[in-house]
């Protein structure tokens, strides 16, 4: 009855650590990004100009976010979006796989994980709840994220404390006894499971390193349960991918498939070189330290961090000078079609940095703004009757596209504006919102003409010369003022001399209500159908002056107007 206690109790403490564990990453995660902010999207940027600033990049993102996942995932939006290609996201994922042993090298030389999380927790409340400068307000709550994963690990060794003298538990974890090559692909096979499932390769990593430090599995399984980690951790990709793009989803099986195979290369030198590297790095591996709950042996934390670096860093170099044939096979394996866009839906903004998730918004946002060129030019091609059915049908079409673009963004942005968001990021987002609200509207306005054209069509109506003429000269003028505005959305940091647009604006209201009036006096007694071609005449003026009006509010907007 005892031994049953003691089980129970061992599997309480050691999943209650667990999701303290996960969670102090969240949390940790979260904060460290909110703190990095620009830095974070200024190295993403950088992974774009060369491959091995790419590989340097996910790297050091990695160790700033302390999480892999949140780079993948961060790729698996890049590349589905257009803002990165896949070659390029590859090289990023093989320098995180690099950095994300920086989490087991934490754990590994953590004096006493009780004491830290306590520390962690006591100085990151104080930044936390009581500072209110922002930037420290997020640093004490990727402390606070510290000192969970700390207190996580310690709960984890602790809870497996006592049972280590249950015979039946050690005879249990005797059966993943990795000191043979079928032992140590089987102990592989089980490690990469239990991470796909807990999404985590630091938490298993770290479960690993308790059970070893108690002695209650090998050396040889604990390094096994790596490379099963390592493979385990992609399910996190797959998971952002699904229903996304094809790019989206090659960035997901490029991460599994260069996992998978490195490590089953790598499989065989597991018990005759990485381990006995690990224990020739670090000779008192196995020395026992006496506490006051018992033997343990601390030792062996070094050589599994040692080991898991010397793992990532073999799979870079295998892989880094394949990388353009192997996304090239990826491609292959999976192909794109024709029609298809990159877009926002279906990825999980839950681990994205918000200051990345609205530098993806933007690359929509800019698409909208081009398509709107797209279709003013169209527009134009309408009024002078130079269009034919291709033309009508894209207008129509890429209305449409521009639609579902608009709530794609808008639901993307409202997800990630549910997050800790510094107060200039959620200006930023409140700003693309406020874009693509007016963007769309402006499009609308654009079929409106084509739908006005038709129905004078069906009514046998003909625009006369002059009227064409003068709607001519009204669509080059504002399409002159909607191109100036245009060029500024683009633009990181504007300079908008916003008196002046707002000073063209009126002027350009007045010369539309000019052509109203002109258009009016068209109406005679010569004409007798003359009323129904001048109304639908006027609703193009009208639909013109709205255009007018939507992007002088997104100068406002850009120029920091409410």
């Amino acid at each position: 009855m005892n031994d049953i206690k003691d089980a129970l109790l061992a599997a309480v403490s050691v999943m209650g650590g667990l999701g303290v564990f996960l969670l102090g990453m969240k949390n940790l995660s979260e904060g460290l990004q909110a703190v990095a902010g620009k830095g974070l999207r200024k190295a993403m940027a950088l992974a774009t100009t060369h491959r091995l600033a790419g590989v340097g990049t996910g790297a050091l993102s990695t160790i700033l976010v302390q999480s892999s996942s949140v780079i993948t995932v961060m790729l698996v939006s890049f590349v589905s979006s257009g803002f990165m290609s896949l070659q390029q996201a590859f090289n990023v994922i093989i320098g995180a796989n690099v950095g994300t042993t920086a989490t087991v090298w934490i754990v590994a030389f953590a004096p006493d994980p009780q004491t830290l999380g306590l520390i962690g927790l006591g100085l990151g409340g104080v930044l936390y709840f009581f500072l209110r400068n922002e930037r420290l307000h997020n640093l004490g709550f990727a402390i606070l994220g510290l000192g969970l994963v700390f207190l996580g690990m310690y709960f984890m060794s602790k809870g497996v404390m006592p049972i280590r003298h249950h015979h039946s538990v050690r005879e249990a974890l005797a059966s993943l006894d990795a000191r043979t090559f079928g032992g140590v692909a089987l102990v592989a096979l089980v490690a990469a499971v239990f991470t796909a499932v807990i999404q985590s390769s630091a938490a298993a990593i770290a479960i690993a390193m308790a059970l070893a430090s108690q002695q209650l599995i090998g050396y040889e399984t604990a390094i096994s349960m790596l490379f099963g980690a390592n493979i385990g951790t992609t399910m996190t990709a797959w998971l952002a991918a699904i229903g996304g793009t094809a790019a989206a989803k090659r960035t997901a099986l490029s991460h599994t498939l260069s996992n998978l195979i490195g490590s089953l290369v790598l499989l065989p030198f597991v018990l005759p070189v990485l381990v006995p590297l690990g224990k020739a790095l670090f000779p008192g591996w196995n020395a026992i330290t006496e506490t006051a709950k018992g033997p343990v042996l601390l030792g062996i934390m070094a050589p599994i961090a040692v080991t898991d670096t010397i793992f990532s860093v073999l799979r870079g170099v295998m892989f880094f000078p394949l990388a353009k044939p192997f996304t090239a096979l990826v491609e292959r394996l999976i192909p794109q079609k024709e029609d298809e866009k990159p877009h926002l839906s279906a990825l999980r903004t839950g681990v994205i940095s918000p200051i990345v998730a609205c530098d993806l918004a933007l690359v929509e946002v800019q698409f909208m703004r081009d398509s709107n060129l797209d279709i003013f030019d169209c527009a134009r091609k309408i009024i002078s009757d130079k269009a034919n059915d291709e033309i009508e049908n894209h207008i129509i079409h890429r209305e449409d596209i521009l639609d579902n673009v608009q709530r794609e963004v808008t639901e993307y942005l409202g997800d990630v504006m549910k997050k800790r968001l510094p107060g200039a990021v959620a200006n930023r987002a409140r700003l693309l919102l406020r874009v693509t609200d007016e963007l769309e509207s402006a499009s609308d306005e654009a079929a409106q003409v084509l739908k006005v054209v038709k129905r004078l069509r069906r009514e046998k109506q003909k625009m006369s010369d002059a009227s064409v003429a003068l709607l001519l000269r009204l669509h080059d003028s504002v399409a002159g003022f909607v191109g100036k505005v245009s060029a500024w959305i683009c633009s990181p940091r504007p300079k908008i001399d916003i008196a002046a647009v707002q000073a063209e604006a009126s002027a350009l209201h007045e010369f539309i209500r000019e052509c109203r009036r002109e258009q009016v006096g068209r109406i005679g007694p010569d004409d007798p159908d003359s009323p129904l071609r001048v109304l639908g005449e006027l609703d193009i003026i009208n639909a013109y002056g709205r255009v007018r009006a939507y992007y002088l509010n997104i100068a406002e907007a850009l120029a920091g107007g409410k």
